[in-house]
């Protein structure tokens, strides 16, 4: 492996200095480029029954007292990943704008254009509708209107409600008035937003926080903070050297939402609900939601009160190593090794971050699902896994087989039974990070992703799997997508 001083000069040195990116950390991203990790090795798609549990009726009433108690001590608040811009959104439009939007327009368009009342940004188009199809998307992507390709999901016009439209950000509001809202009224939300954009937000908070405040009889304690440029990540050339930029400067790029795990942990919190900023639904789908989502945290509960005690057990009783070591085994999937000392390998299976994942039936949306995987000591565990993570060999038979879909619906318990937080970096795989080809001032180069948050950064977390109704996933990944049931 290279040094330092062989591939970086010292203005080199000083740039990543002032990033607080230390010089061997972007060696060893550049080794990664060089010799990129293996696949993750994936066994088998989860099922119900085969790493995915089914709650019944009758836990129900119990799950939720169970989160109640929690909820009234001010144990839980929400994270919320909130930078992602909506341009993706838009695609089809802004490809038809870009094109002049002239002649038949495409499917995606016209339906759009046929549709047009339906949507909550509506009467924001009210004064160029007349002026034709042009001016309609002028005025709701670029900067002479809205300019909706270019902000973050969180600040777009959802949901149509008799008082006014709503955001995703305002839906998230609501949402936590019903599920984070503590003995003192008070709901705590964490919204991770891009720099940029982050005076927006904080704008439309102080705008309607009066109004949910008073309706729904809460005190919202919202923060906001972004990637930190320390975690970003070093490009390469396509000869895996340092990308340097037409000034002469190193390129580093945002390591993607693994490097959200830096916020996570800072936030010192004790139970999280984590979700995407685009997956809410209106007020009228929201009871079957929040049940769910207090159901999944009743669950982590109670199965976080069972771990704690029989760690507490094993100090002193020589008998609990076969509780425990069923309790790591069936509900917490990580089957004993063979030829492993026993006791060693509970104590430390049970010592980690726990999470609860609502997981839906498979609807063919792009992203993560439950497998069992194998990691490079032979230890078989469950894991949220990504496309990509697969080897393209066995990939389309391993999702052929994929009954379930992670949407992204994580209750996180991230403290010990001493109270202490976990070191959340202890459980990264830092073999899951991806490497994709992008350019810059019109030039070729490789980027690196760091472990995904919900992947690999919490690939050594223990993990659970629980299958919830498909009702309670309503993504927004295409304009389109706001028609829905759901969204209406």
């Amino acid at each position: 492996m290279d040094r330092p001083e062989d591939l970086f000069t010292p203005a080199d040195l000083s740039q990543m200095a002032g990033l607080g990116i230390a010089p061997a950390e972007a060696l060893r991203q550049i080794e990664l480029f060089r010799n990129p990790p293996p696949f993750t090795r994936v066994l088998r798609a989860c099922r119900v029954g085969d790493g995915i549990r089914q709650l019944s009726k009758a836990s129900e009433p119990w799950l939720l007292a169970r989160f109640e108690e929690a909820v009234r001590r001010g144990r839980i608040a929400k994270l919320v990943p909130a930078s992602g811009a909506a341009t993706r959104m838009f695609k089809e439009l802004l490809a038809d704008l870009n094109n002049g939007a002239r002649g038949e327009p495409p499917p995606e368009v016209g339906i759009f254009l046929d549709n047009l009342p339906r949507f909550a940004f509506y009467e924001d188009l009210a004064g160029v509708q007349k002026e034709g199809r042009r001016a309609i998307l002028e005025h709701l992507l670029t900067e002479k209107g809205l300019n909706y390709a270019e902000l973050p999901k969180g600040l777009l016009k959802f949901h149509r409600y008799p008082d006014g439209p709503r955001t995703p950000f305002e839906e998230h509001l609501v949402e936590a008035a019903d599920v984070t809202r503590d003995a003192d009224g008070v709901c705590r939300l964490h919204f991770t937003v891009s720099p940029q954009h982050r005076e927006r937000f904080e704008a439309l908070l102080e705008e309607v926080r009066g109004r949910y405040e008073g309706k729904h009889d809460c005190r919202f304690d919202v923060s906001f903070s972004h990637q930190q440029r320390s975690t970003d990540t070093i490009a390469v050339d396509p000869e895996n050297r340092p990308f340097r930029q037409d000034d002469g400067t190193l390129l580093f790029r945002p390591g993607g939402h693994g490097a959200l795990l830096d916020n996570l942990a800072s936030l010192g919190w004790d139970l999280v609900l984590l979700k995407n900023i685009d997956n809410v639904v209106p007020d009228n789908r929201k009871p079957l939601v929040n049940g769910w989502k207090k159901a999944l945290s009743g669950y982590l509960l109670a199965l976080q009160a069972r771990i704690f005690r029989i760690q507490e057990r094993l100090e002193t009783d020589p008998a609990a190593l076969e509780e425990a070591s069923k309790l790591v085994e069936e509900d917490l999937s990580r089957p004993m090794p063979a030829g492993e000392d026993r006791r060693q390998f509970v104590i430390e299976a049970l010592n980690r971050p726990l999470r609860v994942c609502g997981v839906v039936r498979n609807q063919g949306e792009p992203g993560g699902g439950p497998f069992w995987v194998a990691d490079s000591h032979g230890h078989l565990s469950v894991q949220i896994v990504e496309t990509a993570q697969i080897d393209p060999e066995v990939r389309q038979e391993m999702l052929a087989e994929s009954t379930h879909f992670s949407p992204v619906d994580i209750v996180c318990a991230l403290r010990d039974r001493h109270g202490a937080p976990y070191d959340l970096h202890r459980f990264v795989d830092p073999t899951t990070v991806f490497i994709s080809s992008k350019s810059h001032e019109g030039r070729p180069l490789k980027a690196l992703e760091r472990p995904g948050l919900w992947n690999g950064a919490m690939a050594g977390w223990n993990t659970v799997f629980v299958e919830v109704p498909d009702e309670t996933f309503a993504p927004v990944k295409s304009v389109l997508d706001l028609l829905r049931p759901e969204h209406q």
